[in-house]
């Protein structure tokens, strides 16, 4: 294997490690139904951050694959941001 395969296993790696994490997360919002110690703002960051990995392989024109990942992952953020609007919104309502 050369360095830019291993690169591209690596780069894999960190993205099924972040995206795993993700629908635990989804799961507690919405099994809590609250939103308390989320933070808004870091999960923009986080689809911004996202975002910029496709750039950057759009723009080499390389492993052009690994933006599958990348936009599997963003939905799953999108998906918990989502929720915490959801539910910041109801819970707002009820107090």
């Amino acid at each position: 294997m050369d360095v830019h395969q291993i690169s591209a296993i690596l780069e894999l790696a960190m993205l099924v490690a972040f995206g795993f994490s993700w629908p635990f997360a989804i799961l507690r919002t919405y099994r809590a139904k609250r939103v308390d110690g989320k933070s808004p703002h870091f999960m923009m960051i986080v689809i911004c951050g996202y975002f910029f990995g496709i750039a950057a392989h759009v723009i080499e024109g390389t492993k052009l694959w690994l933006c599958f990942v990348y936009m599997l992952d963003i939905s799953l953020v999108s998906t918990d941001l989502a929720l915490y609007f959801h539910y910041l919104r109801k819970n707002r309502k009820e107090a």
